[in-house]
C-alpha cells in the first residue's frame, strides 16, 4: 500500500511538472496562471487533467486550426456577402454619428463585418412569443432552414421543433441543424435519428468523442442563430426547452431576449453559419441561392458581430470596452453571469467617476452557482465606485443586453464572463436603433423596479462562512 501512495505522489509530482510548465509557458493573466497552478496542487491528477483539456493555449491552436480550415471559405464568403450587399440599398454607407461610427468601425475591423442599414428588428422577451414566431418562420420556409443551437433539450419543445423540422424535410426543404456537443450530451440517437432519415442534416461542433481530431471539451459554440430562406434570422439568448417555457420550478419563471431580423442583416447571420457548418460537415454552402439579393425591410441599422478564440484579441472584449468607456450619461447591463476581468472592472469604475449612470442586473437563480459566488465577490469596489447593482429573484434572467445611452444597445448570446469573452464561440448584434435601445432600456428597468438593490452594507455584512465561499469562488474566476 505505501509503494503504491509513493508512485501515486510521484506521478502527480510529474503531471504536475509538466502542467505547471505549460501554464508558465502560456503567458496568461497573472491571476488565471495562479489559479491554475493552485488548481494543479491541490487536486491531485484531476488539476493536470484540466489544465490539458482546458488550458488556452490548447484551445488556440485548436482555434487556429479551425481559422485555417475555414479561411478559404471565409474569403469566397466575404465577397458573396459584398456582392449581395452592393445589390441593395444597404450597401450605402450607414448614417451615423462619429462617435457611433467609431465603434461600428471597430466591429467592422475586429470581425469583417459591416453595419448595415435597412433591417427590420423584432424584440421578444417572452418564450413562447419567441417560440411563436420561430415556427411561424420554419413553417414558411421555402428553399433551406439554418439552424445552430448550443442547447437543445430532448423534450417535449425539443421534440415539437424537431418534428416541425421532419415536416419540413419531407416537403423538400433543406434542413441542416448544428449543435454544440457539450450543451446537447443528452441528445441521444434516438432522437435524432428521425431528422436524419427524413432528410434533415444534423452535426455536432467539436465532438467529445476520444476517437476524433477535434475533442475539446472548452472551446463550445454559444451561438444560437436561425436563417431562413437567407432572408429571415433570429438570434438571441433563447436555446430550446422546456425549462425556457417555465417548466423548471426553481429556475421559473424563465427571461430570455430574441431578436427576429429581415433585411441584409441576415446575409451575415447566413455567412457565420456556413462558416460553422464547414468547420463542423466540411460541405461548402456557398451557392447563390443561400445568399438571395437582401431587399430593404425597415430603418433598423445592424450590425452583426461573430467573436471566438480563433482571435488573439477578443472582439467582443473589445467591444463592450468600447461602449462602457465612450458612455456619456447612461449604461444598463443585464447578464445572467457576471464574473468581470480586471479590464472590465476598471471602465466600470471609470464610467462611474466619469459621472455615468451605470446599472448592472444580475439573477439570484443560477444555474452555476459558483460562478454566481465569484461575481458577487468583486461587488465591493464596483459598489464603492457608484456601479447600481441588482439582484433579481423573481425568476432567471438569461438575457444578455447592454443599452448605451439610449442611443444603441448589444444583443446576443455571450455573458459578462471570461469564458464568453476568449473562450466561446459567440454572436452578438449591435443595434444603432434609438426605438430597439429604449425598448430593451425599459426592459431592464422593470426588472430593477422589482430586484433588490445591494448596497454597500450588505456586502460587507454578509457572515464570514460567506465571505470565505466567495473568496474561493474567485480564485477560479479566470477559469469560470
Amino acid at each position: 500500500m505505501v509503494q503504491y501512495l509513493i508512485w501515486a505522489l510521484v506521478a502527480h509530482g510529474v503531471l504536475a511538472l509538466l502542467a505547471v510548465t505549460a501554464v508558465l509557458r502560456g503567458r496568461k493573466e497573472p491571476m488565471s496562471m495562479l489559479a491554475w497552478i493552485f488548481a494543479i496542487v491541490t487536486l491531485p491528477f484531476v488539476g493536470s487533467i484540466l489544465c490539458w483539456l482546458m488550458e488556452s493555449t490548447h484551445i488556440r491552436r485548436k482555434a487556429g486550426r479551425r481559422r485555417h480550415r475555414v479561411a478559404h471559405l471565409m474569403s469566397i464568403l466575404n465577397r458573396r456577402t459584398a456582392d449581395r450587399m452592393q445589390e441593395t440599398d444597404g450597401s450605402r454607407a450607414v448614417d451615423l454619428p462619429e462617435d457611433l461610427k467609431a465603434i461600428e468601425q471597430m466591429g467592422q475591423r475586429l470581425a469583417q463585418m459591416p453595419a448595415t442599414s435597412g433591417n427590420a428588428v423584432h424584440i421578444y422577451q417572452e418564450a413562447n412569443a419567441t417560440y411563436a414566431a420561430l415556427g411561424g418562420a420554419i413553417r414558411a420556409a421555402e428553399r433551406h432552414i439554418h439552424l445552430e443551437y448550443y442547447i437543445w433539450q430532448p423534450d417535449e419543445t425539443g421534440r415539437r421543433f424537431r418534428d416541425l423540422l421532419i415536416e419540413q424535410a419531407r416537403r423538400g426543404v433543406e434542413c441542416r441543424l448544428l449543435l454544440d456537443a457539450v450543451g446537447c450530451w443528452r441528445l441521444t440517437r434516438r432522437f435524432v435519428r428521425p431528422l436524419t432519415e427524413a432528410g434533415c442534416k444534423v452535426a455536432f461542433f467539436m465532438s467529445l468523442y476520444p476517437w476524433r481530431r477535434r475533442i475539446s471539451i472548452h472551446m463550445r459554440n454559444h451561438r444560437k442563430i436561425v436563417v431562413i430562406d437567407g432572408r429571415v434570422a433570429f438570434v438571441g439568448s433563447q436555446n430550446v426547452g422546456d425549462e425556457y417555457l417555465g417548466r423548471r420550478k426553481k429556475l421559473s419563471p424563465w427571461y430570455d431576449t430574441h431578436m427576429r431580423v429581415t433585411g441584409p442583416a441576415t446575409l451575415f447571420l447566413q455567412q457565420t453559419f456556413a462558416e460553422d457548418w464547414f468547420f463542423a460537415t466540411h460541405e461548402s454552402l456557398i451557392d447563390d441561392d443561400y445568399f438571395p439579393t437582401p431587399h430593404r425591410a425597415g430603418d433598423s441599422i445592424v450590425q452583426i458581430l461573430p467573436s471566438g478564440p480563433e482571435r488573439d484579441i477578443s472582439p467582443l472584449g473589445q467591444i463592450i470596452f468600447a461602449a462602457v468607456s465612450t458612455a456619456r450619461s447612461n449604461i444598463r447591463i443585464e447578464t445572467p453571469y457576471f464574473v468581470p476581468d480586471a479590464a472590465l472592472r476598471m471602465v466600470l469604475i471609470h464610467a462611474c467617476y466619469r459621472g455615468v449612470r451605470v446599472q448592472l442586473v444580475l439573477p439570484t437563480r443560477s444555474t452555476h452557482p459558483l460562478v454566481l459566488w465569484a461575481g458577487r465577490s468583486f461587488y465591493p469596489k464596483l459598489l464603492d465606485a457608484g456601479v447600481e447593482i441588482y439582484e433579481y429573484d423573481a425568476g432567471m434572467l438569461h438575457s444578455k443586453i447592454i443599452t448605451v445611452d439610449d442611443r444603441w444597445c448589444m444583443l446576443g448570446t455571450a455573458n459578462m464572463d471570461v469564458r464568453s469573452f476568449r473562450l466561446n464561440f459567440e454572436i452578438t448584434a449591435l443595434l444603432y436603433d434609438r426605438r430597439v435601445t429604449r425598448e430593451l432600456a425599459e426592459s431592464i428597468e422593470r426588472h430593477c423596479e422589482s430586484a433588490r438593490r445591494i448596497e454597500p452594507r450588505d456586502v460587507w455584512q454578509r457572515s464570514l462562512p460567506l465571505q470565505l465561499f466567495e473568496g474561493v469562488a474567485r480564485l477560479f474566476a479566470p477559469l469560470l
